[in-house]
């Protein structure tokens, strides 16, 4: 039997589109950064270069750092822990969120990606907007 294809890489226009195709989702800022918001609240930003997130072979800030929205601890824990390119910064710590980098976004597929990204909006919807779209 020929082994399991693996789905197609994402991109960033591949969560971009994520994003948009959730309901009442905006792109706006928060903390002055981009970020993809519902009801006012983001739950996607991408992150401005920071001293406090550098790039471990250059030295360099990170300049393409996504935040992603987490539920819980457990969560942000099996993401981080796991064998995708999720991680984290003590900058985050008692957050619930995770970081991936827009360079890595090859290593997901886009239906792990949409999961975490809609799992990511459910956190900050309003309940009855959630209940609306996912039953």
């Amino acid at each position: 039997m020929p082994p399991a294809e693996r789905p197609a890489p994402v991109s960033r226009a591949d969560l971009e589109g994520i994003c948009e195709a959730l309901p009442e989702v905006t792109l706006g800022e928060s903390w002055h950064q981009p970020a993809y918001l519902v009801n006012g609240k983001a739950f996607v930003r991408f992150r401005e270069p920071r001293k406090d997130c550098l790039d471990p072979a250059t030295g360099e800030p990170m300049d393409d750092v996504i935040v992603v929205t987490v539920s819980d601890d457990g969560e942000k824990e099996a993401l981080v822990t796991g064998e995708g390119p999720w991680f984290t910064i003590d900058h985050f710590n008692g957050h619930n969120a995770v970081l991936v980098r827009e360079r890595d976004l090859h290593e997901l597929d886009y239906l792990e990606l949409a999961e975490v990204v809609t799992d990511a909006w459910a956190c900050r919807a309003p309940k009855k907007l959630v209940k609306q779209h996912l039953g």
